[in-house]
């Protein structure tokens, strides 16, 4: 697949093949979704509790005589059925965490690729780099290159005043190739890769092939 290569100015630098191994496939709504719902799960904080009976400060005594009351029969006040008591059965600190092959993962993020490729809605950078840390010169930029939700992937390492001006634009992220991912992809509605980020995934992909 060839594409076109944009500057940050809207101006064409000229045109690179994306591999069709890594853009080219048929995109499986199941691969991309499991690979999804795993990490969501691990973005959970699995904090969230409530206390169960035993851990209630209220007296374990016995309120009243077990017979001849003429009401129903009670225990403690710390049982469930009081208010104030404890809770049954409620959430307890833990981890969402579920496994998933490293096979799944690299082919989830190959198939969102593909996806983005195949809706015409990716777009190859020369580079994201800015001469100054202004978000209104950055956001011109993007607006003249029609990116108003984009994902944007740099290189190994951002460029320090394109991230700064970029931070404070809605709908806009900048990752480096590092942090590529398949939520942020999907949540985007243009994928924006440099020509770094272009031949770092194609030497990421092309190593774990051979290993």
């Amino acid at each position: 697949m060839e594409i076109e290569i944009k500057t940050l100015d809207g101006e064409d630098a000229g045109k690179i093949t994306l591999s069709d191994e890594i853009y080219g496939l048929e995109p499986r709504a199941d691969i991309i979704q499991r690979v999804v719902r795993w990490q969501l799960a691990k973005r959970r904080a699995g904090t969230h509790k409530v206390k169960g009976r035993a851990e209630i400060a209220r007296t374990g005594k016995k309120m009243y005589k077990q017979k001849g009351s003429g009401g129903a029969r009670h225990g403690s006040m710390r049982a469930n059925l009081f208010r104030g008591g404890g809770r049954s059965h409620g959430p307890v600190v833990r981890s969402h965490e579920h496994g998933l092959p490293k096979k799944v993962r690299v082919l989830g993020l190959k198939h969102a690729l593909s996806a983005k490729a195949g809706s015409g809605s990716i777009m190859v950078l020369e580079n994201a780099a800015a001469a100054s840390p202004k978000t209104q010169g950055v956001e011109a930029q993007l607006a003249k290159l029609g990116l108003a939700n984009a994902l944007i992937i740099s290189g190994d390492v951002v460029d320090t005043n394109f991230g700064l001006a970029a931070r404070n634009i809605p709908n806009v992220d900048v990752l480096p190739i590092q942090g590529i991912n398949v939520y942020d992809i999907l949540r985007r509605h243009t994928l924006v890769l440099t020509k770094a980020a272009v031949a770092a995934l194609e030497a990421r992909f092309a190593a774990k092939v051979e290993a």
